[in-house]
């Protein structure tokens, strides 16, 4: 642990390893269950194990908080890796089984303990990138208020969410109308004669067992078969059976289900942590898929999310344009790379950006050239 803060500062800074048994906990886990964006995957019941087991590149967790050894103001794991090809910066330390970058910012944190915490997290290197910041959340706005420098926001892209209350009523009413509706209804009582369908959603100690479940439904599928399912190596099962296991103690997690008798035909694994829900993995039996279990899935889930009490808004986490849960979930979130640079290393992250843009869609052109 390392503080470099003055004594006359009413806040301290410090830079934790994430592992060590000295951490407080309890600090961490109250600033996660204050925080203005929820962000389930910056908390310690899944990003210990992530790193743990996952990810042995060094990874620090910046802390800002109350002096003396008061309650947590920001904090956020950070590492360092390429912004685009080549330049190195630092990073929140979203990933692709995270794909959501927000800091934990408590509602009380002042413009001087967030701009603190951007000044440290620049450090070394002069450069902070904050990936997958929803941009029109409380967190991005005061972010964007504050920090040292100039700040771009690039990288920007929308993926599907549905929203709570009134909002996401209609959203509902949308998605589930005229054809869609009709062929859905269809396509259930098409799976129907394979047995009584029926949907599920499991919670605390019952989503472990769910989650056992789907994990191999998913090794089942074309997952499996490409060595990408959980449970294709033994560190991403030990990681996701561990993360689990500690969010499911919390009563954080839920499993809904669909099954078709004593078959079950889709699973999708939900996070949940004030008021917001995110959809972390989907999984069907690839036997069913004419009778698209996980769209039936997708949007029960939707109904099921809107009966919470207190229920805000659902992230899917999905890629943008995915064809299977855009038509569903008719919110969007517009999402973005929040990069705190100047000078020479500010041009350089945006043309390395550009370029491997640029790259990546000539790889994409060259793929639907080769599958066509």
């Amino acid at each position: 642990m390392t503080s470099n803060t003055p004594p006359s500062v009413p806040f301290e800074v410090l830079s934790l390893d994430p592992l060590s048994a000295e951490v407080p906990l309890d600090d961490w886990q109250t600033l996660c269950a204050a925080a203005l964006s929820p962000n389930p995957f910056f908390g310690p019941d899944f990003l210990c194990p992530f790193l743990e087991k996952m990810d042995k590149r060094p990874v620090r967790l910046l802390v800002v908080r109350e002096q003396p050894a008061g309650r947590w103001l920001v904090a956020a794991p950070i590492g360092r890796r390429r912004f685009g090809l080549a330049v190195p910066v630092n990073t929140t330390w979203a990933t692709d089984y995270a794909p959501l970058g927000t800091p934990l910012i408590h509602p009380e944190a002042s413009a001087d303990a967030v701009t603190a915490f951007l000044s440290a997290a620049r450090e070394p290197g002069h450069a902070l990138a904050i990936p997958y910041l929803p941009l029109h959340s409380q967190s991005a706005v005061r972010l964007k208020a504050a920090g040292p420098g100039k700040r771009s926001v690039l990288a920007k892209s929308f993926r599907a969410s549905h929203n709570g209350g009134a909002t996401g009523k209609a959203q509902l009413a949308e998605a589930d109308s005229g054809k869609r509706r009709k062929e859905m209804r269809r396509l259930m009582r098409r799976l129907g004669d394979h047995g009584k369908t029926t949907f599920r959603s499991l919670s605390g100690p019952d989503a472990v067992a769910g989650f056992e479940a789907f994990l191999e439904l998913e090794a089942s599928g074309w997952k499996g078969r490409s060595g990408t399912a959980l449970v294709s190596q033994p560190e991403t099962a030990d990681f996701a059976r561990t993360a689990i296991a500690n969010l499911a103690g919390r009563n954080a997690v839920r499993i809904d289900q669909l099954w078709s008798g004593e078959t079950l035909v889709a699973a999708l694994v939900l996070f949940l942590q004030s008021g917001k829900v995110f959809a972390w993995k989907i999984g069907f039996d690839e036997a069913f898929a004419r009778y698209s279990p996980g769209a039936q899935l997708a949007l029960q889930a939707l109904k099921t999310n809107l009966a919470i009490p207190g229920f805000r808004v659902a992230d899917s986490l999905a890629i943008p344009g995915h064809s299977m849960i855009e038509p569903l979930w008719r919110g969007r979130l517009e999402t973005g790379t929040l990069l705190y640079a100047d000078g020479l290393k500010r041009v350089l992250c945006k043309t390395d950006l550009r370029l491997e843009q640029t790259l990546r869609r000539a790889a994409r052109a060259v793929r639907a050239r080769v599958s066509s």
